[in-house]
């Protein structure tokens, strides 16, 4: 009890201020004002008591320790996406909610834990089981749970999950089984029951980058669908209204149960309660009420909630379809602009851009959501009992889930908005929404121009460039421009997304060639990526060996290293090689070490660009470094690895030589522009970039 002193201090103080000294102030306020402080005071106390609740936990005592711990699961464990562990893809780890009932068989207590498990044996596990794991216990930034469990050997069932849990599961994984393969077929047990378990990274980051990603969120526009079938279907079944209400409400809750609680879930269930029991007691059906009783309802219950971005965005979405989607024309335009327009500073908070085409791709998925979602929920219940009649029903909407998949992966591939990460990007929405809402219509569109202004003038690249290395994190890959969108491809970095986006910003759509320098998940992980919506001709990868020749586009290309015995780690089998041109020199090195380098003394010489091996760690010859005298030494290396790379000594010894040192850690990703071997170069990282185009 003593931990919670602080906090109700904090609380009780600001109510007896509030009560005993300026008790008179409260009539005399506006009642909104009035109404807002006493919500934040009986928010900060709900807060304070879990967040106390949360610190001073029995688990805290074991932090940093490896212990027994007996978890009940309070959500689907989901797969978290692949990421390459140093040079290596981490091994397959799902996470999930649950609650700790019992530590090394001695603390019994109830309290909410994260969990990443990298044993399967944990996949399939439903809401309800209690397992027992051996987890360490670590502190989490994840201020909801107390702490995070990390469990990496097979858990053991305690208790099986209930008939109704094991009901809910066959519905899920039967619409899961009946909708088959591709995008489409993942795309629908999303919209019916956010079900997302068989969608790709890539396909999730096409519904991202088009806006519309909140179909699979089952939020407000589920409940209405779902909720007018049942009501329409009860007339035939009840004549009185209040039965019919009844029978909706209970649908609901079912389906809650469904779909899973989700914040976005919460908010529109508390919603819909409110509006069933305004129809029903022939009350005025205000939805604005009702969505300020859902906001105070779920976060009183839950007050993390309103730390949630699923739960604001929800909220603000539906905010802007009731306040602002009125005021605007044409009318099937309105919704999308709307939730946009008070949706736009959270979302670019998170994720730092904004997609103008999701406007268009709103108004053209629109049409098609409701049949998908309602004869969706039908095949979905059917399908434990009748499987084939299940599939059948898919058979009408898997097109228009098609149609959905197309307009995604079309309005993708535009470039979008994008803003500085964190406060910048929120004031510069927020100012933007703000002048939108209040009528400030002039205002807006200056704002509006002058910030498109600054994007032209900091877009990246600007104008012809020769070489590029894309900031793809702790990896590597370099791009030398063959003009008329083609290029040649020097490794693919880690992640798919992200040399994806820096091939499109580069306006790259073909490879005649790709050189995949050795086997290193941080060099070639990211092949799909590359891969992606292109076309790729030759591919180097473990079949070139030193001597071989060959000239693309104004390229020669001379391989230098491996020399073909195969005696070397996959670093010292990297692929080094020079790229000529009549504008500059490049010498390529992989990851190649000392062992390897020396070798290759007095065969490179001077070159204008070389791209530093290994990241630019400290295993570096010396010499080789002095003979390539490089005009420019650009280093391929992720802001804050565990590696030290680059090291000061390789960075100290470029400099010497009088090479100027690129580091996409500092930099970005960088442009070379060649000409005659006079070089200029362009950064994407600059202090003053807040905007710009991707």
């Amino acid at each position: 009890m003593q931990s919670w002193s602080a906090p109700w201090t904090i609380t009780g103080v600001a109510l007896l201020a509030l009560a005993a000294s300026r008790v008179r102030v409260i009539y005399s306020l506006r009642k909104t004002l009035a109404v807002l402080l006493l919500a934040i005071l009986l928010g900060s106390m709900i807060m304070s008591i879990r967040i106390a609740a949360l610190d001073s936990s029995a688990l805290s005592d074991f932090n940093d320790q490896t212990t027994s711990v007996v978890v009940q699961v309070t959500t689907d464990p989901s797969r978290v996406a692949p990421k390459v562990f140093g040079t290596a893809m981490a091994p397959v780890s799902f996470s999930f909610m649950g609650q700790a009932l019992l530590i090394n068989d001695t603390y019994s207590l109830r309290i909410p834990v994260r969990v990443i498990a990298s044993t399967r044996s944990v996949d399939g596990l439903l809401p309800g089981q209690k397992i027992l794991v051996q987890a360490k216990v670590l502190h989490s930034k994840e201020r909801r749970v107390a702490a995070l469990l990390i469990v990496n050997s097979r858990v053991k069932i305690i208790s099986e999950a209930s008939t109704w849990a094991r009901g809910l599961a066959r519905i899920r994984l039967g619409l899961r089984g009946a909708t088959g393969d591709g995008d489409a077929g993942a795309l629908i047990p999303g919209m019916v029951i956010g079900d997302t378990t068989k969608q790709s990274v890539e396909f999730k980051n096409e519904m991202r980058r088009s806006g519309l990603t909140h179909l699979v969120a089952v939020s407000g526009a589920n409940f209405a669908i779902v909720s007018a079938f049942v009501l329409w279907g009860m007339q035939f079944i009840f004549r009185k209204v209040n039965y019919r209400l009844i029978a909706t409400a209970i649908s609901l809750s079912c389906f809650i149960a469904l779909v899973r609680p989700s914040p976005s879930v919460l908010r529109a269930a508390a919603m819909a309660a409110v509006l069933l029991f305004a129809y029903g007691s022939r009350q005025g059906r205000d939805p604005l009420p009702a969505l300020g009783f859902a906001i105070a309802a779920v976060v009183i219950i839950d007050p993390f909630q309103s730390r949630d971005p699923g739960f604001a965005l929800s909220v603000l979405a539906t905010a802007g379809l009731l306040l602002i989607a009125p005021k605007i024309k044409p009318k099937f335009l309105a919704p999308p602009i709307a939730a946009m327009v008070l949706c736009a500073p959270v979302i670019v908070a998170l994720s730092g851009y904004v997609s103008p085409m999701s406007i268009i791709a709103n108004v053209l998925a629109a049409p098609v959501v409701a049949p998908i979602t309602i004869v969706g929920f039908i095949a979905a219940l059917v399908s434990p009992l009748f499987p084939a009649v299940s599939s059948f029903l898919i058979l009408f909407i898997k097109p228009l889930a098609s149609w959905i998949a197309w307009v995604a992966a079309w309005c993708s591939t535009f470039p979008v908005f994008t803003l500085k990460t964190g406060l910048y990007g929120f004031i510069a929405a927020t100012v933007l929404a703000s002048a939108i809402y209040f009528g400030r219509g002039k205002a807006a569109v200056v704002f509006l121009v002058a910030i498109l202004s600054i994007t032209w003038l900091q877009r990246f690249p600007a104008g012809d460039w020769s070489i590029a290395n894309c900031d793809i994190g702790q990896g590597d890959s370099m791009v030398i421009n063959l003009h008329n969108h083609k290029a040649i491809v020097i490794d693919v970095g880690p992640n798919a997304q992200l040399i994806d986006r820096c091939l499109h910003q580069l306006g790259i759509k073909e490879i005649p060639l790709m050189v995949l320098t050795h086997i290193h998940a941080d060099h070639v992980g990211g092949l799909a990526g590359a891969r992606k919506n292109r076309k790729v001709g030759v591919t180097w990868y473990g079949n070139i060996n030193a001597g071989t020749h060959a000239h693309i586009g104004n390229i020669d290309i001379d391989v230098k290293w491996p020399d073909g015995s195969g005696d070397y780690t996959p670093n010292n089998s990297s692929i080094a090689a020079t790229f000529s041109s009549p504008d500059f020199t490049l010498f390529a090195a992989g990851d190649i070490e000392p062992l390897v380098q020396e070798q290759l003394r007095s065969q490179i010489g001077h070159v204008d660009v070389y791209k530093v091996a290994h990241h630019g760690s400290r295993f570096q010859d010396l010499t080789l470094m002095r003979e390539l005298s490089p005009t420019v030494a650009v280093i391929s290396v992720g802001t804050q690895n565990t590696y030290g790379h680059p090291a000061p000594s390789t960075i100290s010894a470029l400099t010497e030589i009088g090479a100027k040192v690129l580091r996409t850690d500092k930099d970005g990703a960088v442009a070379i522009r060649a000409s005659r071997h006079r070089l200029s170069v362009q950064r994407s990282k600059k202090w003053f970039r807040l905007f710009f185009w991707s």
